[in-house]
């Protein structure tokens, strides 16, 4: 996962926030708003981390899976299919009929 991922999605990634850091606070999620430099300040002043060591272990967690609010975004739903224009035989669109896969009835 990429920084961009959380920004553009900020809210969705409180749960996934306060399960890591206990202390995080959503009064102070929302005034960060997905500034990167602000959350590292932020989870390194709530540890008592120096911003090096928080900011490795924000590393850690991006690491980790998207929430399922950001997975379940129609945006990134779209990007995932145009990306996967490449696994898709010439000729077919990859926004095509699904229904072998069970989505469709």
């Amino acid at each position: 996962m990429k920084w961009h991922h959380i920004e553009e999605n900020w809210h969705a990634f409180y749960e996934a926030i306060q399960d890591r850091w206990d202390e995080a606070e959503e009064d102070a999620l929302d005034e960060i708003d997905g500034d990167q430099h602000a959350f590292v300040a932020y989870i390194a002043e709530i540890t008592g981390q120096s911003k090096t060591d928080a900011r490795e272990e924000i590393r850690n967690w991006i690491m980790g899976e998207l929430p399922a609010d950001v997975v379940m975004d129609p945006s990134h739903d779209n990007h995932s299919i145009a990306n996967s224009v490449k696994y898709i035989p010439e000729g077919e669109d990859e926004y095509d009929d699904d229904a072998r896969f069970g989505d469709e009835g």
